[in-house]
């Protein structure tokens, strides 16, 4: 696992393209987006947007045939972790699909207008995901 390069940026939107989920804003965000490799193949992602004291968790994906090997797992805990070292308070996600996986890791739904208003520069935020994306918060400690 490694920090994204902008060399990746490439692999980086194919994986997220092939799983349906928002391009927007990746490559200014990239710089705060962890990868998983197997050899050269990109087998998983997972980013993080930092406004001010608060961050937003996005483009968690993993190729279909790597998943159920603990890949978004470790990626969402270095994220985590990552974030607890640049001193956020909280994380918030936008999820369509993945709602019943996040609360494993402290996350719990909320309305999107509880979210902190920092978030709503960036681009899931402005249509990016769609209104019917759940909305999860996590305060972190």
């Amino acid at each position: 696992m490694r920090r994204a390069r902008p060399e990746d940026l490439p692999a980086v939107l194919e994986l997220l393209e092939q799983a349906a989920l928002p391009l927007q804003g990746v490559e200014q965000h990239l710089g705060h987006f962890l990868l998983e490799f197997d050899g050269e193949t990109l087998v998983g992602c997972a980013g993080l947007e930092v406004y001010g004291d608060t961050g937003l968790l996005r483009s968690v994906v993993v190729r279909p045939e790597y998943r159920s090997r603990g890949v978004a797992g470790r990626l969402v805990r270095a994220l985590l972790e990552q974030a607890r070292r640049q001193g956020l308070k909280s994380l918030s996600l936008l999820t369509t699909t993945a709602e019943g996986y996040f609360p494993r890791y402290g996350f719990a739904r909320v309305g999107r207008e509880q979210l902190p208003p920092a978030l709503h520069a960036s681009e899931e935020f402005k249509g990016a995901c769609p209104d019917s994306a759940v909305a999860l918060h996590l305060t972190l400690g």
